[in-house]
């Protein structure tokens, strides 16, 4: 009796060590899924750590990339602002040159008679002056005259000719001048220097120095001077060729009313 005890006991005893045993082993695999599952969260934790670090970095250069836009947006409104301001000034500069040319055609109109009229008022003029340089201003006025009707002259070129010759016209008022030539008296031609004292009046001395003459605007001849002259002309003449220096000289000169 006793001894079925003991084994009943000896049993008892390994059955409750074993179950001791498995209960151990049944705690001990929750903790490790727990430890498990404590190493997945601080994974993916971290995981999540790094895409908020990504997003924030990415966030902070579209911040700065909005700034760099919105301060090149205003640069470039502020350079549209200038250039609207060029393109309207432009527009009005344009618009007056279109005016200018629109009224080109009226300004010919007005241009050419004009011009046409110059002409024929320097050479009427010319015709009634004294009879210096002849033929080379005549020439400077019909040539002036073929300019008028060429078609590859321009507008601004004619005019600038005739202005040209306006201006010669007017240098000769104040000009003294010597010019070897051959003058008709009586039907016979002289070898004379005729003597410029501007639009005052017109002389000539024989080369021989021993016969003057004094052009006479109301007649249209020329009038013989008298002995006592023929000192002071060549003494003019000889200024005006720069062979003496420069000095007062007798001559007569034409009455005012005659020489208008």
């Amino acid at each position: 009796m006793s001894k079925v005890s003991n084994k009943t006991k000896i049993a008892t005893a390994l059955v409750g060590a074993l179950a001791l045993a498995g209960s151990n082993l049944v705690i001990a695999d929750p903790l490790s899924d727990v430890q498990k599952a404590d190493s997945k969260i601080h994974a993916e934790a971290a995981t999540s750590q790094k895409k908020v670090d990504k997003y924030f970095d990415q966030a902070q250069d579209m911040v700065f990339e909005y700034g760099s836009v919105a301060d090149e947006r205003e640069s470039l409104k502020s350079y549209n602002d200038y250039v609207a301001g060029l393109v309207a000034d432009q527009e009005a500069t344009m618009k007056l040159i279109q005016d200018d040319i629109n009224g080109v055609d009226t300004l010919r109109q007005g241009v050419v008679p004009l011009m046409f009229k110059m002409v024929d008022a320097l050479e009427q003029f010319i015709a009634l002056d004294l009879p210096f340089n002849t033929e080379t201003r005549v020439a400077r006025v019909n040539n002036l005259k073929d300019l008028l009707n060429s078609a590859e002259v321009t507008l601004a070129e004619k005019y600038r000719l005739i202005l040209d010759a306006y201006s010669i016209e007017r240098e000769y008022g104040g000009f003294i001048a010597v010019k070897t030539g051959q003058l008709q008296l009586d039907g016979k031609e002289v070898l004379v220097d005729f003597f410029n004292l501007g639009r005052v009046a017109l002389y000539a001395q024989s080369l021989d120095g021993k016969s003057a003459w004094m052009y006479n605007d109301e007649t249209k001849e020329w009038d013989q001077l008298e002995d006592s002259y023929l000192r002071e002309i060549t003494k003019g003449i000889r200024i005006a060729r720069k062979q003496g220096a420069p000095d007062l000289f007798s001559l007569p000169i034409p009455a005012a009313e005659a020489a208008q």
